[in-house]
């Protein structure tokens, strides 16, 4: 009967033989899920014996997660701006740099106002809008979370049903903003940016995704092309746009905006000091 400790380390050594990153981590993780404690939960006991019927169910997790299949859908969810949402195949897994964009937001948020209109173009499964909900729930804010796809909305909506904000927020099935009639007072969007090249090379993680949440055609830009010249019509007045974007994309995509109505055009850096960001208001 092998003890926590023994199966962390057996653990250990079989992820990293298969070039898992962080190895040790993603182990902690999954025997931690399996065994119902936290992660330093598992120091205070390194010497309890394991059963099979914990063992069992574990080593289905270590050969799912040594095939690559990613961490967070093997645990079901994962931790965004400070609330635990459901992750699954439905939807992209939600990235460290669309949280930086939601804690700026959240942390310097712009000047908005009692019923202003606030949409998630491409929300997949909720993360940025029902963040800003659940910090934005007493401004009396109007949010909508828009999505193409009918199952991640229907993940969306579950997290906004487990987080309590279901009634916070509206839910649109509409191509960008196709079927989503504005004003708004601000656009908010992690849309597909990945090229076509770069599709071919990524990651076997991140193949788990859905395409049609990473697949930004040609140059990657397809479809923020689309929401920008939407965005000029369907942006109030004064109203702003933030999109996260490929760490090669910024010139490109303030070149799109200054085409359009738009001023106050900046692109932000990630934690990383790659620019990820574009944020511009609409001034006619």
């Amino acid at each position: 009967m092998k003890t926590v400790l023994e199966t962390l380390q057996g653990g250990t050594a079989y992820l990293e033989k298969r070039g898992v990153d962080d190895a040790r981590l993603n182990m902690q993780l999954l025997l931690a899920a399996q065994l119902g404690c936290s992660k330093l939960d598992l120091y205070m006991q390194f010497d309890r014996p394991l059963g099979e019927e914990e063992l069992a169910p574990l080593r289905e997790l270590l050969k799912r997660r040594g095939a690559r299949e990613p961490l967070q859908h093997l645990l079901g969810e994962v931790e965004f701006a400070g609330q635990v949402f459901k992750c699954d195949a439905r939807a992209l897994i939600p990235r460290p740099e669309t949280e930086e964009l939601v804690l700026d937001l959240i942390k310097s948020p712009p000047a908005l106002s009692a019923g202003d209109r606030i949409v998630d173009v491409g929300t997949g499964s909720g993360v940025i809008g029902l963040s800003l909900a659940h910090a934005w729930k007493d401004r009396e804010l109007e949010i909508v979370l828009v999505d193409q796809h009918e199952a991640a909305l229907s993940l969306a909506k579950e997290n906004a049903e487990s987080l309590e904000l279901s009634s916070h927020v509206e839910f649109i099935q509409s191509n960008l903003l196709d079927d989503a009639a504005g004003p708004f007072a601000m656009i908010v969007a992690n849309l597909p940016y990945v090229t076509s090249a770069e599709m071919a090379e990524i990651s076997a993680e991140v193949l788990h995704d859905p395409h049609t949440a990473l697949d930004g055609g040609t140059d990657g830009l397809y479809l923020i092309r689309r929401l920008i010249a939407q965005a000029a019509t369907q942006l109030s007045l004064g109203g702003n746009l933030l999109l996260e974007i490929g760490a090669a994309q910024a010139d490109a995509t303030q070149a799109l905006l200054n085409e359009g109505p738009f001023d106050g055009i900046t692109s932000l850096t990630d934690l990383a000091g790659r620019d990820r960001f574009v944020k511009a208001s609409r001034t006619n």
